[in-house]
Order: structure tokens, then C-alpha cells, then sequence
């Protein structure tokens, strides 16, 4: 991500972690900034189940305004999958 666009990113990012802290289905969320490359970034999102999110949180009245939040930024997106942790 460009220099210039990142500090809109981030602020459109705190604003979209307010409305995932109200999805019960939301565990936990987090932003990070890479050290040796300062255009990426991952932000990270734990729900309680892929299933919790796409028929829970992605259809719930917070996401259009999360998705409003973040839509600018969509072509920046590198990634966007679900994660299991291994135990």
C-alpha cells in the first residue's frame, strides 16, 4: 500500500474494529504493520466459526458500514482466507 494511503487505511481500520468488537461471533482482531516492507500490512480476524461469519457477521446490519469502511481499500487486498489453528 502506498505511503499516502496509508494513514485513511488505518484510521478506516480502527473504525471497522469498532463494529467487529459488537459481533459476538468476533474473537479477536489485529493490525500489523510489516517491518521490513512498510507498504503491508496484515489484519487478522478470529471468528468463532467461517460459518459465524458468513452467515452471521456478513449478514448482520454492522457489516455494510464495515464494508463501507474498507471497500476503498479492496484492491490492496493480497489475501482474504479462513484459517484453522493447528493444534
Amino acid at each position: 500500500m502506498a505511503a499516502e494511503q496509508q494513514p485513511a487505511f488505518v484510521e478506516a481500520i480502527r473504525q471497522a474494529n469498532q463494529l467487529l468488537a459488537t459481533a459476538p461471533d468476533c474473537l479477536n482482531y489485529q493490525l500489523a504493520h510489516c517491518e521490513e516492507d512498510p507498504t503491508l500490512f496484515i489484519w487478522r480476524i478470529e471468528w468463532a466459526s467461517v460459518e459465524q461469519h458468513l452467515n452471521g457477521f456478513r449478514k448482520s446490519p454492522e457489516f455494510e458500514a464495515f464494508f463501507q469502511l474498507v471497500k476503498p481499500f479492496y484492491q490492496s487486498i493480497q489475501e482474504m482466507n479462513h484459517y484453522a489453528v493447528v493444534k
